[in-house]
């Protein structure tokens, strides 16, 4: 099917497989029986802040730009493991790249085990072999020497759909792992800055602090158009993403504009706070929030996963690490110790659900 909508000769409106409710959802807010433009190759679902399906048009010209400026970026093309569902762009694209290379993909479970991904890479034979993966599987893999060193064995293993957590960049980096970050979306057909570099093709800027994308990689637009339009000057979209381009010409993304914390007339970006506050050597995870707040309208809290053999780390130990590299202002002023980050989709953070669970305290 993917071959066929390359060809223009189909429209692809991928849905999970495994989730009724999610499939009728998207089949029904989509339009899934509508005609669309006859060069959109593929509907890939999205969904902001109100959940409803906006639907990015991709055409087979920007899937193909993505998929042989990917190849062209990690030194050619070869055979991909297919790690993550095909109906999140990140999947999609394992099979884009796979008919442009003419080559077949190996696929296993988004929740594989160590064995299943021994296995798998076994399976990919000689030559050049990827595997595109979310922070929450490669820090599963992790866990596993059999895992751990396939993965080295690997030509490029693309890490995407959110930020990596220092400890698992530290640790994969230590093994050898031949990590590639990953920066995009389903409206730039997915990864299209690589280590904070645009692919060939793709353009990049910062617009009021926003990041702003365009090039071959882009979307015609939404299935179901949004006010404010992100599309609206012709040939960019403007992302929900805070950045900054250094000298070098590297982005670095510092948050999004939704999850930034409003305290004390203040604004605080929890990914520059969890970077900081993950370099403490008793935190394994954190993630920052906000919660109501009569005095300050929010303030900020953090939940974090004690590493293994450590002590836990109090209040003031986690408020002086920061100190030493953010402003004190910035700071949690309340640390909830959980077991697992809670995650949605293929791995992203959810905040919301921590938020609501310990806004209350």
């Amino acid at each position: 099917m993917v071959e066929l909508a390359l060809a223009g000769r189909a429209a692809l409106l991928p849905v999970p497989k495994d989730d009724e409710r999610e499939t009728s959802l998207i089949s029904t807010s989509l339009r899934a029986d509508s005609e669309v433009d006859d060069d959109v190759a593929v509907v890939v679902s999205t969904s902001g802040t109100t959940g409803t399906p906006k639907g990015a048009l991709l055409t087979a010209s920007a899937l193909t730009a993505s998929a042989e400026a990917t190849h062209a970026r990690l030194g050619g093309a070869g055979r991909w493991l297919l790690a993550l569902p095909a109906h999140h762009v990140a999947g999609l694209q394992v099979l884009v790249r796979s008919v442009i290379a003419g080559t077949a993909p190996v696929a296993i479970p988004a929740s594989f085990s160590a064995v299943e991904l021994v296995w798998a890479i076994d399976s990919l034979g000689s030559g050049r072999r990827y595997v595109s993966l979310v922070a929450a599987q490669l820090d599963k893999a992790l866990r596993d020497a059999g895992a751990t060193a396939a993965l080295a064995s690997m030509d490029a293993v693309l890490i995407g759909g959110g930020p990596m957590p220092a400890g698992v960049a530290h640790r994969a980096a230590a093994a050898g792992i031949p990590v590639v970050r990953t920066y995009g979306m389903s409206e730039t057909a997915g990864g299209c800055v690589y280590d904070g570099l645009p692919l060939d093709g793709v353009r990049l800027r910062i617009d009021d602090g926003r990041v702003v994308l365009g090039g071959a990689t882009l979307a015609k637009g939404y299935r179901n158009p949004v006010d404010p339009d992100p599309f609206v000057e012709p040939g960019w979209f403007r992302t929900d993403d805070v950045g900054a381009i250094d000298d070098s010409g590297v982005l670095t993304v510092l948050g999004r504009v939704d999850d930034a914390i409003s305290t004390g007339g203040l604004t605080v970006l929890p990914q520059l706070v969890e970077a900081a506050v993950a370099t403490h050597d008793a935190v394994a995870e954190c993630v920052v929030f906000g919660v109501d707040d009569e005095r300050l309208g929010q303030r900020v809290a953090a939940a974090v996963v004690v590493a293994p053999g450590r002590t836990t780390p109090t209040l003031a130990d986690i408020r002086a690490h920061i100190a030493t590299t953010l402003d004190v202002t910035a700071a949690p002023r309340e640390i909830h110790v959980i077991d697992e980050i809670p995650r949605r989709g293929i791995g992203k953070v959810d905040r919301r659900a921590l938020a609501a669970r310990f806004g209350g305290q």
